[in-house]
C-alpha cells in the first residue's frame, strides 16, 4: 500500500520571532543602552558628587572661553537668546506643521509622544543632579536652574530628530541630515560651552537623551521600511506599504501557515478602501495549482483608526446604533472571517475564506480569501435588469436574515458575468437597528439607479419590499448614511436621483441622524480637553522652563551654589532657616541675575505668600524680599522697606505683620558667600567666582 504524502505547514517554535518582527535597530539599541548606562548612572554620581566631572569639564571650559573677545560675546549672546527663547519654539511648532501638512499622522504622534517622555524624564534627572552652573569662569549668557541635563538641548535634539524621522526620505538624503544635525548640536554645544552656562557632560547628557527617545520610538512604530517617508505619492494611511521587510515577512507567513507561494503581490481597490491594505495574490497552492486570490492587510493603525472613526461618528451624530470599537488586530480579522463564512454560510455571493496569517502578534494580520476573477465594480459596467434585481434581492434576503451590510457603495459590488458579488464584509452587522436596514436599501437602489435609473429600479424594488419600506429608506438615506464615495459618484451623476427616489415614494418626514445626550455633550467637551491638554504638555518642551530648584535652606549645599552664581556681587545670600507654623515654601526659582522663593501659609481667611528676589523681578500682592545688586527707587509706601546689604539691596515689601522676616526668630536668614567659596575650593578643589573670588 502506498502511503500518500502529508504535507505539514511550519509552525512557529516557541521564542521563535514572527515573520515581521518589531526592531529598533543596533544603533537604536546602543543609544538606549546610552540612556541607562551613562545618563542614568550619570545622574545618580551626579547627585553624590560632581568633583570628578566637574574636574574632567572644567579644562575643556577654560580652553574654550579662553577666545573670548566683545565681538563673539555679542554673537554667541545674541545666538543663545535666539534659540533658547523664541527659536525653538518656532522650530517646533514648524517640525509640527509640517507633518500636519504632509499627513505624516502616525509619525506626529510618535513624535508628540516622544516630547511628551522627555518632558516625563528631564525634570526627574533635572532635580536629581541639582548641579551648578560651571565653576572658575565667568557666565556671560543667560541661563535658568541648574546645569545638567541641558535642556534646551535635549529639546533642540528631539525637534531635529523628529524632524529628520518625519520628514527626510530614508538614505543619503536622511543621512546628510544626520551629519547636518551633527554639525548644528555641536555648534550649540560650543557656544554654550563659550558663554560659560553649560558644562560639556550636561551637553553630552543631553543630546543622549533628545537623539535616544525619538530613534528609539520611530524604530518602534514608524519603521521606514514599514512607514516611508515619501513624496509625490499620495494616499490613505490605511494602505501600508507592502515591499521591503514587510512584503517579504507576508510571504514567508503566507507560505508558512496557509501553504500559499506568492508569486506576485500588488495593492488593488485603493480608492474605495480606508480601513484597510488591500492586496490582489497570485499564488500557487501545495498541489502547484497556480490561482489569484484576495487578501486585507490589517494592522494596529487600522485598529486605532476604527476606534476614532466611531467615537468621531459619536460626538457629531449621536450614537445611532452599536458602534463599539475593536480592542485588538487580532479581533478585526476575527470578526471579518466569522462574516464571511456567516453570509456563505446563508448563500450570499461573498467570498469564500482562505484563513488568517499572522504577521506580528498583535499587531498585523492578513486575511485571505476568494479572488472573484474577472469580476469588475459596479460603478465601472453597464448592467441589466437581471444584476438590478440581484441587488435588491440581497438587500430582502439580509432583512430576513438579521442582517446588515453597512457599507454598501459601488467599490463594494461587483459583477462577474453578469451577475452581483457582495464583497468587504467587515462592517456587517447581526441583528442591526431598523435604521440601519433601511439605510442599506436605500444605499443599494442609489448604486444600481447610477448604472440604469431610478424609475426602473423603484418599479423592481416594489416586487420585494412595501412601497412604505421604500419610503423609510429614503427617509434615512441621507449625508453621511451614504458612504463618501457613494455620495462623490451620486453629486458627479447630476440626476438628484435622492430627490428621483424620493418623488416616487409616499412621503414621509426625514429620519434625523443626530442624536442629542448628556453623554455625547460630556464626550465632546472632555476630548477637546484631552487634546488641549495632551498638545500643550507634549509642546511645553519647546518652551524655556522658570528655573525652579529645591529648597534654599540655609546650609552649605547645591542650591545655595546656585544662587551666588547667579548675582555673583552679592555677599549675602538670603535662605530659609526655618519657618513659622503654618507657612511652606511654595516654589523656588534661579536664573542668572535673580533668584527666587516663595512661601505660602493657609488659613486666616485667605492666604499670604512671600517672595524673596535675587537681581531683579517682580513680586507677589502680599509679600515680597527682593535683593538686587543696587536699591531702586523707593516709593513712599511704609509697607516697604530697603535693607542694605554688602553687594546687594534687600526690598521688603508686605501688607502684613513681617513674619516671615529676617528679624531674630523670623525664619529667614542669609548664608555668607565666603563659606560657600570656601566650600567649593575644598570640595571640589574650583572656585566659585564673584565677590571675593574673581574668576581667573
Amino acid at each position: 500500500m502506498v502511503v500518500p504524502e502529508v504535507h505539514h505547514r511550519q509552525r512557529r517554535p516557541t521564542g521563535a520571532p514572527p515573520p515581521l518582527p518589531k526592531k529598533i535597530g543596533l544603533t537604536g539599541v546602543l543609544w538606549l543602552a546610552a540612556v541607562v548606562v551613562i545618563v542614568v548612572s550619570g545622574v545618580v554620581w551626579l547627585h553624590s558628587t560632581t568633583g570628578p566631572l566637574d574636574r574632567l569639564d572644567t579644562p575643556i571650559i577654560r580652553f574654550v572661553t579662553s577666545a573670548r573677545t566683545p565681538r563673539l560675546d555679542s554673537l554667541t549672546n545674541n545666538l543663545n537668546s535666539v534659540g533658547s527663547k523664541w527659536g525653538l519654539a518656532i522650530l517646533g511648532l514648524l517640525t509640527v506643521a509640517l507633518a500636519v501638512a504632509f499627513r505624516r499622522w502616525r509619525h506626529l504622534v510618535v513624535f508628540l509622544v516622544s516630547l511628551a517622555v522627555l518632558e516625563i524624564v528631564l525634570p526627574g534627572l533635572y532635580i536629581t543632579a541639582a548641579r551648578p552652573r560651571p565653576y572658575g569662569v565667568t557666565a556671560i549668557g543667560h541661563w535658568e536652574g541648574f546645569s545638567s541635563p541641558s535642556q534646551p538641548v535635549a529639546a533642540l535634539a528631539a525637534v531635529l530628530m523628529g524632524f529628520i524621522y518625519m520628514l527626510v526620505v530614508p538614505g543619503r538624503p536622511r543621512w546628510y541630515a544626520k551629519l547636518a544635525i551633527v554639525a548644528i548640536l555641536a555648534g550649540v554645544a560650543l557656544n554654550r560651552i563659550y558663554l560659560g552656562v553649560d558644562h560639556p557632560t550636561d551637553l553630552a547628557f543631553a543630546v543622549i537623551l533628545g537623539v535616544a527617545i525619538p530613534v528609539a520610538l520611530f524604530r518602534a512604530f514608524t519603521p521606514s521600511d514599514v512607514f516611508p517617508v515619501r513624496y509625490g505619492q499620495r494616499g490613505k494611511s490605511a494602505h501600508l506599504d507592502v515591499g521591503g521587510r514587510r512584503g517579504e515577512a507576508i510571504r514567508r507567513a503566507m507560505q508558512e501557515q496557509l501553504g500559499f507561494t506568492i508569486l506576485e503581490m500588488k495593492l488593488v481597490g485603493l480608492e474605495g478602501s480606508g480601513g484597510s491594505t488591500p492586496l490582489k495574490l497570485l499564488v500557487r497552492d501545495e498541489e502547484g495549482v497556480e490561482r489569484s486570490m484576495f487578501a486585507k492587510l490589517y494592522a494596529k493603525n487600522h485598529v486605532r483608526a476604527d476606534r476614532w472613526y466611531k467615537l468621531g461618528r459619536l460626538m457629531l451624530y449621536g450614537r445611532l446604533e452599536d458602534e463599539t470599537p475593536f480592542k485588538t488586530v487580532r479581533r478585526f480579522v476575527e470578526y471579518e472571517d466569522y462574516t464571511l463564512r456567516l453570509l456563505g454560510e446563508y448563500g450570499f455571493p461573498t467570498p469564500a475564506p482562505l484563513g488568517i496569517v499572522e504577521i506580528t502578534p498583535e499587531s498585523e494580520y492578513l486575511i485571505a480569501m476568494e479572488f472573484f476573477d474577472g469580476a469588475e465594480e459596479i460603478g465601472d459596467v453597464d448592467i441589466d435588469e437581471q444584476v438590478v434585481d440581484e441587488g435588491l434581492a440581497m438587500i430582502r434576503r439580509m432583512w430576513d436574515v438579521g442582517l446588515a451590510h453597512r457599507d454598501i457603495k459601488p467599490a463594494n459590488l461587483m459583477v462577474q458575468e453578469g451577475h452581483l458579488r457582495l464583497i468587504d464584509v467587515f462592517f456587517v452587522q447581526v441583528r442591526p437597528s431598523p435604521w440601519r436596514q433601511a439605510v442599506d436599501l436605500g444605499n443599494m437602489m442609489l448604486v444600481l439607479a447610477l448604472r440604469s435609473d431610478a424609475q426602473t429600479v423603484y418599479e423592481m424594488a416594489l416586487a420585494y419590499f412595501t412601497s412604505e419600506e421604500l419610503s423609510e429608506a429614503f427617509a434615512a438615506t441621507r449625508g453621511v448614511a451614504s458612504s463618501t464615495q457613494l455620495r462623490n459618484f451620486t453629486k458627479r451623476d447630476g440626476r438628484d436621483l435622492l430627490e428621483q427616489f424620493r418623488s416616487l415614494v409616499p412621503e414621509r418626514r426625514p429620519v434625523t441622524i443626530q442624536r442629542w445626550s448628556f453623554r455625547r455633550i460630556g464626550l465632546i467637551l472632555l476630548t477637546l480637553l484631552v487634546v488641549f491638554a495632551a498638545g500643550a504638555f507634549s509642546l511645553s518642551l519647546f518652551f524655556p522652563s522658570r528655573g525652579d530648584v529645591s529648597t534654599p535652606s540655609c546650609e552649605t549645599n547645591r542650591t545655595m551654589i546656585l544662587m551666588a552664581q547667579a548675582v555673583p556681587t552679592a555677599e549675602q545670600l538670603p535662605c530659609i532657616r526655618s519657618l513659622p507654623f503654618g507657612w511652606s515654601l511654595a516654589g523656588a526659582t534661579i536664573v542668572r541675575g535673580r533668584a527666587t522663593f516663595e512661601l505660602l501659609v493657609m488659613g486666616g481667611g485667605g492666604g499670604a505668600g512671600v517672595q524673596l528676589q535675587l537681581g531683579q523681578g517682580g513680586g507677589t500682592p502680599v509679600v515680597d524680599v527682593t535683593l538686587t545688586p543696587t536699591c531702586p527707587v523707593m516709593s513712599d509706601d511704609p509697607a516697604i522697606q530697603a535693607i542694605e546689604v554688602r553687594g546687594g539691596c534687600v526690598t521688603y515689601r508686605s501688607s502684613l505683620p513681617p513674619v516671615p522676616s529676617f528679624e531674630a526668630e523670623g525664619g529667614l536668614s542669609y548664608v555668607p558667600r565666603s563659606q560657600l567659596v570656601t566650600f567649593v575650593g575644598q570640595e571640589e578643589d574650583l572656585v566659585l567666582c564673584g565677590a571675593g573670588a574673581p574668576c581667573p
